[in-house]
This record gives C-alpha cells, structure tokens and sequence, in this order.
C-alpha cells in the first residue's frame, strides 16, 4: 500500500481508500456481516481513508461502517463523510442536524474530513453564506477536523479551491481514462493551494468495466463505447480488461491524494489493493492516452 500527505491537512492517507456507497447496498445486494469483515480486511491491508455519505443506503453505509470500527479500529482510520443532499436545504441549521446525525449513526465523537456533498446543488452564496459557517462552526467544536467539498462540476470546484476556505475537493468521473479534464486547470490549481484531492468513479460508472450503470443515458453510452475503442491499447484481459489500467491512471497521478473504490465484495478489494503499489502507465502509453481525449469532457456539467 501506498500512503502521501493528504494536502495542507498533515494527514498520512493510504492512496487507495475505501468508497461507502457499495457497503449499504446502493449497487447490489451486501449482507451486513461480509460488508464487516471487508472493512476489516481493508484496514488490515494498509488502507486507513473511508469516504461514505449519509445518502448511501439512507444512512445504512454510515451505520454498517460505525459497527464495524467498534473496538478500536476507529482510531485506525481516516474518516470522512458528507452533509447535506438533493433532498435536504442547504442552510446552517440542516447542514449542523446532518453532521450531528452523522456523528451519531458512525458512533464517533468526531469525523476527520467532512464534505459539503455535490455543492452544484445548491446556490454558491448559499454554500458559502450557510453550509461552510455551519462545518466550520463544527470545527471549532471538535465534531469534525477538516473540511472538505465535492462535485462534478469542475469550473465550480475551482471556486471552492480560490476561495481558500475548504482543505479538500472531492469529483468523480473527471480524471479517468476517457475523461481527464481535471488535468489541466483543476490539479495544479489545488496543488498550488495545497488541497487535498480525492477522486471517484475512476471506471466512470462502470463505463471502463465494461458494465455501464443502468441510469447512464444512450448517448454517454455510446460516446464512451467509441472512446473505449481507441483503448484496446491499454485492455489487459477480457472481460473487464481496462479496469488495472484505469485504477493504475488515477493512483500514480501525484496530484491525486487518494483514489476510491467501490468495492463491493473481498475479491475485487483484494484486486484493487494490489494495484497500489506505485506502478502507472508506461511514459508512452500516458502521453498517448493524454493526446486521445485532451479537453473532450465525457460527462455535461
């Protein structure tokens, strides 16, 4: 397992983490015992950042992942969760009952990053004017150590990340391999500020698995298939043949602090771990993926 600095934060991260969404069942079936002892085993194979969501599950992710950090394997772990959602208001008082909820469904006295979750949801004068006093507010507390924010929405991000106000940006589906418009703009610029960066979605909602998510419409679909094929390059096996290489792309990007992975049962944990161990892509093979798609988004914003 490979570890960096997760930004200005100070924090040792493993450069895999753990993604919450599969651990409550959100893409197919997890039965609560197994979902244990795969945290377990994560923890035990070096991985120590846990990203999870009250969304997840409706809050089964944060309850599963709280039972399974009883006797101290709480103190082993980064933890990181989000606040606020698509169903919820974004103001000071919603943004404080989701963290407090949070607290109590993870069973911790503290979180060590907490995220505004996809901030493109709300107007940025009401995340900045409401949800960020709130989370900060929290800090000052002790309920929670760092803030961060997520979202796909790139040109937003950056705002975040000028602002100088949050230590973490997390988006998903922008620094993979048949959309790396994250590159260019968004990764030196939080470089520069000294931001950690955590990236999901690195198969692109199962695009580069060959198992796009059901919701995906035609068109990403199809889009993808013609990138894809300008990538038999890269495939290693079939079936899933790009799935080392996309996982390799993110986690030897420097850049890039800590790359999730929604594993959903021991073996492809297992699989994903062994990937970390600081081998990328050949020089060539970067250049060559950089030149095929530069600048071309897969996903609207």
């Amino acid at each position: 397992m490979e570890y960096t600095t997760f930004g200005r934060t100070g924090i040792r991260v493993s450069k895999l983490g753990l993604g919450g969404a599969p651990l409550a069942g959100d893409f197919g079936p997890a039965d609560e015992r197994e979902v244990e002892k795969m945290i377990h085993e994560s923890i035990d194979g070096g991985i120590n950042f846990i990203d999870t969501a009250p969304r997840y599950g409706g809050g089964e992710s944060e309850r599963r992942i709280g039972r399974a950090l009883r006797g101290g394997r709480r103190s082993q772990v980064v933890l990181a969760s989000k606040a606020v959602g698509p169903d919820e208001p974004f103001t000071y008082d919603a943004t404080i009952r989701s963290v407090e909820q949070s607290l109590t469904r993870l069973e911790t006295d503290w979180i060590d990053l907490l995220q505004i979750h996809d901030a493109e949801q709300a107007p940025y004068e009401t995340i900045v004017g409401e949800t960020l006093p709130a989370l900060e507010k929290l800090r000052e507390d002790g309920k929670i150590r760092f803030i961060g924010v997520s979202t796909r929405v790139l040109s937003l991000l950056k705002r975040f990340v000028e602002l100088n106000r949050f230590d973490s940006i997390q988006f998903y589906a922008r620094y993979m391999l048949i959309d790396h418009t994250a590159k260019d703009e968004l990764l030196p610029l939080a470089t520069e500020a000294g931001i950690g960066v955590i990236n999901g979605s690195v198969l692109g909602l199962g695009l580069l698995a060959d198992t796009p998510a059901p919701f995906l419409n035609k068109a990403i679909v199809e889009e993808a298939a013609l990138r894809i094929q300008q990538l038999q390059f890269l495939r290693k096996r079939e079936p899933h043949g790009l799935v080392e290489t996309a996982m390799r792309f993110s986690l030897s990007q420097p850049a890039i602090h800590v790359t999730l992975t929604g594993a959903a049962t021991p073996e492809v944990l297992r699989t994903n771990m062994a990937y970390c161990d600081g081998k990328g892509l050949e020089q060539e093979e970067l250049e060559r993926v950089y030149a095929l798609f530069q600048g071309k988004k897969l996903f609207k914003e």
